[in-house]
């Protein structure tokens, strides 16, 4: 989204009405403009098909549309949808976020003193750091519920442009902190997961009903945001059929067909040359045509403005609006299609049918969430209101979220504390007292804070010491003397650093993946003035080449905890203290510095010996690294046996007269009579061999066969499995050998690779060779 949005914006003029009528706004709901659509108290109104609600969403939009000028359907093309009196519609506006709680970054979604504020989740990266996929849904079911109580009372819309579903295929990239990380599978089930708890209205609401509408963005191979001077406006992503198909599009296509997600949204880069919100094979091809998008597409704000007068993709803006309608774009946010698509209709660029196939697509999606009902408090959700916000039960899943998703990187056996033995704790560092920094980016009211200072003093005696003013830490700000004289004088020493939307964010990648300014000088300088063990807590979004601690005696231990949300504070001491064994895993890879010399704007994901490029995140990634995607300790340890192993051989049954019968083949098509009922099951037991209870994710990575440029390995799945102390239990697997065994070949399609087949968890290993 673009980020020029203001940190409180007003409500639409229809939501602030329903404010007012809701509480008691007096006269001001006899006003001409309808406070909400197909008003059963207003006969006429009542009586348009629009508003039957007997009647199917594609006919009732059909109908609406039927009633429409070409002047009026223009202004259905907006985000900022004006009211229209004459039918009885009010204005709507179709920009609401909930990337990780409701937010008010959109002028959708306000707070006021009725709702001051909403629950705040971790942001994405930690989340998915949990590989727990239960939790990505109950995360949506939370949102969605307060999104609904306050629309109810006119402060939210319906339709939210989340989640950010970009693979994280840069550490450098600002927003990387918005996303699940790097894996197209974690990416993928994260996406279904968090839609599906935002969208389900439930069994009795009817198949299509909408309790809100998510949109995945930001279609797509959009992760460059402004890095030396490249921004995202102009940038033109070059990608391979073959990275496209295997690293970036995978987890878009999860969300339409699995998540059947109401909505995407096309970014402003270029892929090859085309803008994604000009791209025909892109938008009406895959998207609706492949995938069979059962929704809208939205481009991002601005982004039809920006193809026209930043990329200068088409001469007129006439041809810009007719390009990327024709595209297969139905929503835009910003005005630019309500300026110019009158014109480019009347110059004959543009049919009205094709406004027609688009308006349609939208109010289709607000048939389906219930706008076009009537009063929503008599509607499904209806009961919602102020006191299912913020409740104790979702503030305490925004703690567990972060319990969660807290990552142990390095434990030298200082770790859990002991809240009895710890007389004194010295907290440092300038994110030791973070309250804002913790809940990121797309940003609501939290319900309340605790921060990392508040969280620990809660359970030791605390003395406090910043260490540095700010994040930044230039020489100015660095504080030294008193930082290290915390830490000589106290039993247990906790170093909070890392980063802050200063470092990292929407329109700013960043160039070094060293801790910002002097904070190595303070992490360094302290440590050793410890006389107590001394743990470090990275909070951040991306990844630091944090090597000089990891090998440090001085330091015992190392978290990172991303941006853990409004219980941040707490959810570190509980892991810190032992009241939760942390099982967060890594989602992205942690490089070394060195890797900054790599281009930021090269998309290519395979390495390349011949010159030296490493390709990127753990499927490709060839080079050094700090820690790897999918590590992290726990308080216990783990062991895996392979309970019931699959088939050393596979063979594939080919139709006859395949020409891999006769001749030699590298690989097969992952489609076709071959490929029905082919899978075959693993089961693991996995036994607790520890002392201590807690959770514990099971991967199961494939090494195919090398043809095509496969990856190294791959993600096929992951359960998150809770066990006492001793317990063992059975983690199953089904493998579908086309879905799952199958790789993208350098024409984008996806083949079986014949040949062996590693499966590996943990440090078991399992070969199958296919063949025909």
């Amino acid at each position: 989204m673009a980020a020029a949005a203001p940190p409180f914006p007003a409500v639409a003029a229809a939501a602030l009405l329903l404010l007012l009528c809701l509480s008691g706004g007096g006269g001001v709901c006899n006003a001409q403009t309808p406070v909400f659509a197909c008003d059963a108290s207003n006969a006429t109104v009542a009586a348009y098909g629009f508003c039957n609600r007997s009647a199917t969403p594609a006919a009732r939009a059909a109908d609406l549309v039927s009633r429409l000028t070409l002047a009026e359907k223009v202004g259905f093309l907006v985000d900022k949808q004006a009211a229209l009196p004459r039918l009885g519609i009010p204005a709507y506006e179709w920009w609401s976020e909930a990337l990780h709680g409701v937010s008010y970054v959109g002028p959708g979604t306000r707070f006021s003193p009725l709702v001051p504020g909403a629950t705040s989740f971790p942001q994405p990266i930690l989340t998915a750091a949990s590989f727990n996929v239960t939790l990505f849904r109950a995360i949506g079911e939370v949102v969605s519920n307060e999104a609904r109580a306050m629309h109810n009372v006119g402060l939210a819309g319906l339709t939210f442009w989340s989640p950010n579903i970009n693979i994280f295929r840069d550490p450098r990239w600002g927003r990387g902190q918005e996303t699940p990380g790097e894996d197209p599978l974690l990416t993928s089930k994260y996406a279904v997961g968090y839609v599906t708890g935002l969208q389900d209205a439930g069994a009795g609401a009817g198949g299509d009903a909408l309790k809100v509408a998510a949109c995945c963005k930001h279609y797509t191979a959009y992760d460059v945001d402004n890095w030396k001077g490249v921004e995202r406006y102009t940038f033109n992503a070059v990608v391979s059929q073959q990275d496209l198909d295997d690293t970036f599009q995978p987890p878009f296509k999860s969300c339409v067909i699995d998540g059947n997600v109401a909505s995407v949204m096309c970014s402003y880069n270029q892929v090859n040359g085309t803008p994604t919100c000009a791209d025909k094979d892109l938008l009406s091809g895959v998207i609706r045509g492949d995938w069979k998008l059962n929704g809208y597409i939205s481009s991002d704000c601005d982004s039809v403005d920006v193809l026209y007068n930043n990329q200068h993709y088409t001469k007129t803006p006439e041809d810009a609006a007719a390009i990327s309608i024709k595209a297969g774009l139905d929503l835009n946010c910003g005005s630019f299609l309500a300026q110019h698509t009158v014109a480019a209709v009347q110059a004959g660029k543009l049919s009205e049918s094709d406004v027609d196939r688009a308006i349609t697509n939208n109010f289709i999606t607000l048939m389906r969430l219930g706008f076009f009902d009537g009063d929503p408090r008599k509607l499904p959700f209806g009961s919602l209101g102020p006191s299912d916000v913020c409740t104790s039960s979702n503030q305490e899943l925004a703690r567990e979220t972060a319990r969660q998703g807290i990552v142990l990187l390095k434990n030298n056996g200082a770790l859990p504390l002991s809240a009895k033995s710890v007389k004194s704790m010295a907290v440092i560092g300038p994110n030791a007292n973070a309250s804002f920094t913790m809940i990121g980016n797309y940003e609501g009211t939290p319900c309340k804070y605790t921060t990392p200072l508040q969280g620990l003093g809660a359970n030791v005696a605390t003395v406090y010491q910043p260490g540095c003013t700010n994040v930044g830490c230039s020489g100015n700000s660095l504080q030294l003397d008193a930082a290290t004289k915390a830490a000589a004088s106290a039993d247990v020493t906790v170093l909070v650093v890392g980063a802050d939307q200063s470092i990292e964010r929407e329109s700013f990648d960043r160039t070094s993946l060293l801790l910002p300014g002097q904070q190595p000088q303070l992490v360094s300088a302290v440590a050793n003035a410890s006389t107590g063990p001394c743990i470090l807590v990275i909070m951040s979004g991306g990844p630091f080449d944090i090597s000089f601690a990891k090998s440090s005696d001085k330091i015992a231990a190392i978290l990172w905890v991303g941006y853990p949300g409004e219980a941040g504070g707490a959810a570190i001491a509980d892991v810190l203290f032992g009241y939760h064994n942390p099982s967060g895993r890594l989602p992205v890879t942690w490089y070394p510095e060195s890797f900054t010399k790599i281009p930021m704007t090269d998309m290519r994901m395979r390495p390349d010996a011949s010159t030296g490029y490493p390709g990127r995140t753990y499927r490709f990634y060839t080079g050094d690294t700090v820690y790897a995607f999918g590590n992290g300790l726990s308080y216990t340890s783990f062991a895996h046996h392979l309970a019931s192993a699959p088939p050393a051989h596979v063979a594939l049954q080919l139709a006859e007269g395949h020409a891999c019968l006769t001749e030699k083949c590298l690989s097969v098509e992952a489609e076709g009579g071959h490929c029905e009922n082919l899978a075959f099951d693993v089961h693991l037991r996995v036994r607790n061999a520890g002392e201590v209870g807690g959770a514990h994710t099971v991967f199961l990575f494939s090494s195919p066969p090398a043809v095509h440029n496969a990856p190294a390995k791959h993600l096929l799945g992951f359960e998150k499995v809770s066990l006492a102390p001793g317990q063992a239990g059975v983690v199953a697997f089904k493998v579908d050998v086309c879905r799952d065994l199958s790789v993208v070949d350098e024409l984008g399609n996806r083949k079986v690779a014949l040949g062996s087949h590693t499966l590996h968890v943990g440090d078991l290993k399992h070969t199958i060779n296919l063949r025909v």
